[in-house]
């Protein structure tokens, strides 16, 4: 008797203790837009994405027209000449793809650029997230931004506003969206 008890009294604990989660919500989105260097670092990306973009149009350009003055004369040229121009026209072809692999792939200099001027601010973000659930004892922070599937939320488990304020930063308030069918 003393055991049923005792392992009741345990089972109810615990599922009180389970009942006592703390669980908050942020909107990435919504916290990285009121921060001034974000948008700057955005812009910064933006425009030395654009200047890229533009160096490798330019090649690509150039060897379309390589590609049409050789479709033009191949009728006139010996073997050897074509076999060259052909040759020349591949190796800008794989130049110009080498060139945009290396601004734009999985880790080219977009990526690095990314990682040095947005890393920083998404790690003070993160860290101040940190530090506000350490103190409230929050069990779980979901990400609203994220594709994470929150069907609702309620705007007093929010804790956006505390993560800029942690930081410092002014913010316009957010706007809460109601949907009705």
């Amino acid at each position: 008797m003393k055991k049923t008890l005792l392992i009741t009294a345990i089972i109810c604990t615990i599922g009180f203790g389970a009942l006592a989660q703390k669980f908050a919500y942020v909107n990435t989105d919504y916290i990285l837009a009121n921060i001034p260097e974000y948008a700057d670092a955005q812009s910064q990306l933006d425009e030395l994405s654009i200047q890229w973009q533009k160096e490798i149009e330019a090649k690509f350009s150039e060897i379309d027209k390589m590609y049409k003055n050789f479709q033009n004369e191949a009728v006139l040229l010996p073997d050897d000449m074509k076999k060259k121009r052909e040759d020349d026209i591949i190796k800008k072809e794989k130049e110009a793809k080498d060139l945009q692999k290396k601004r734009f792939g999985k880790d080219g200099d977009l990526f690095k650029k990314r990682q040095e001027l947005v890393k920083p601010i998404q790690d003070k973000v993160f860290n101040a997230i940190e530090d506000i659930s350490s103190a409230e004892n929050y069990a779980v922070v979901f990400d609203k931004a994220s594709n994470a599937t929150l069907i609702y939320t309620n705007p007093k488990f929010d804790i956006s506003e505390q993560i800029l304020d942690k930081l410092g930063y002014t913010y316009k308030p957010q706007q809460t969206t109601k949907t009705k069918k």
